[in-house]
């Protein structure tokens, strides 16, 4: 399957859909342990940008405008339920505009949308020179320090050779993305953070706020930057019993 949008999980009788979009360099596999963690009524969707796993073959994507104007005809017609939007630092600023996207064409809003460990883009800056015109020595090393990519990539040049494009690109995304404040989503926003992420924190987090005028709330999480993963469960958990309680937002209450 090559498609950029797919589910993880087929549940046809699912009444609500989350779709999750990956962080820098990462893929939809980064979410498929999700879906034996999420109940039955909850359908495990993901975004498979070009460049990475089953389409390392395709080039990567280096414009947020050009990602929009190929996710939004590919998640339209999966709208047929309610839904719901989770993305992960990179992805987090991409679900933002996703959302807004297909708010402004009227082809739906998310339930709710989700941003995790990401600094709001109304406050977010971007670091002098941009990591993405690093060279690719430059940009090994940082990878290295940051501690999310597995050493035996780091040190083999033929996979650091396929791996590099798709993480500069992804990181020429958000570096190069304009900040629009208009239009202000509808739906409720959550920001989720990690305790030990040091340049995410809790006050910072609580900021995604302004993007919304529906409710917001933030809650922290065990762990550094990838909590996502070493606090899955706690996650999930707390991602069902928001979405639990979506019918009543859905109805004009304010879960």
């Amino acid at each position: 399957m090559t498609t950029l949008v797919r589910p993880l999980v087929h549940r046809p009788h699912a009444t609500m859909r989350l779709l999750c979009l990956p962080y820098a360099g990462g893929g939809a596999s980064a979410y498929r342990g999700w879906a034996a963690e999420l109940p039955a009524d909850i359908e495990l969707w993901a975004v498979q940008p070009p460049g990475r796993e089953d389409r390392v073959l395709t080039p990567p994507i280096d414009r947020m405008d050009d990602l929009l104007n190929a996710l939004v005809p590919a998640v339209v017609p999966h709208l047929d339920r309610p839904f719901a939007l989770f993305g992960h630092s990179m992805g987090a600023v991409v679900a933002w505009e996703l959302a807004r996207a297909l708010q402004q064409l009227e082809a739906g809003s998310p339930v709710r949308l989700f941003v995790s460990g990401c600094v709001p883009p109304q406050i977010r800056d971007v670091p002098e020179p941009p990591l993405h015109t690093l060279s690719d020595a430059e940009l090994g090393d940082r990878l290295r320090e940051w501690g999310a990519t597995p050493e035996a990539v780091l040190a083999d040049p033929e996979l650091m050779a396929l791996f590099l494009p798709v993480i500069r690109a992804d990181l020429a995304v958000v570096e190069n993305h304009v900040y629009r404040a208009a239009p202000l989503l509808t739906c409720p926003v959550s920001a989720f953070g990690g305790v030990d992420d040091g340049d995410v924190g809790d006050a910072v987090l609580a900021r995604w706020s302004e993007t919304t005028t529906g409710p917001s709330d933030c809650r922290m999480f065990p762990g550094d930057h990838f909590f996502l993963h070493s606090a899955r469960t706690a996650v999930l958990e707390d991602i069902t019993d928001r979405l639990g309680a979506v019918s009543s937002y859905g109805k004009g209450g304010t879960a």
